[in-house]
């Protein structure tokens, strides 16, 4: 699986970009995923900031994460464009049935497909070898874009992961 995704990202944003990254618990299909890229861009079009237009980009990589950035130069994002940031994601998940606030179900690289493993499951995984240190696992907590840019899919082993749960096998 090809997991370049850098060249999908804005080149004419500032590094220190707001990042927000929605995993849904399932793949899209691609039907679902025209319609979700159009209902982004019809976002981005119309995001503001009391009522100043947002710089923002939104996609959806690997037909399984809504990636959304602000610009943080050009307009500052407060609160209720966060809000109305939400408010789409939240319509995704009505529109298709999924579920995308659900922090606690990680997505790893395995077996060259990403899979989700809830964190409460995870222990397990590591412990029958489904997944190692090795494993590379989307790290959905970057918050800029250099940050995504550099630690979005890194090894287990360089994530908070390895400092809550034995991973040595």
């Amino acid at each position: 699986m090809d997991l370049t995704f850098e060249q999908l990202l804005p080149q004419d944003f500032d590094a220190k970009s707001k990042v927000w990254i929605y995993q849904c618990n399932r793949l899209f299909f691609i039907s679902e995923a025209l319609q979700i890229e159009e209902l982004i861009e019809a976002f981005i079009q119309n995001w503001k900031s009391h009522g100043t237009p947002v710089k923002g980009f939104g996609t959806l990589l690997f037909g399984q994460f809504l990636v959304l950035i602000a610009d943080e130069t050009a307009t500052g994002v407060s609160g209720c464009s966060t809000d109305s940031s939400v408010k789409l994601v939240k319509e995704i998940e009505l529109l298709y049935g999924v579920n995308m606030f659900d922090r606690l179900n990680l997505a790893f690289l395995v077996k060259d497909k990403i899979q989700t493993i809830p964190f409460a499951q995870l222990q397990y995984a590591i412990n029958n070898g489904y997944v190692d240190e090795n494993t590379l696992y989307f790290n959905n907590t970057v918050v800029t874009l250099d940050d995504m840019q550099a630690n979005w899919i890194i090894p287990i082993n360089k994530s908070w992961i390895a400092k809550r749960l034995p991973i040595n096998n």
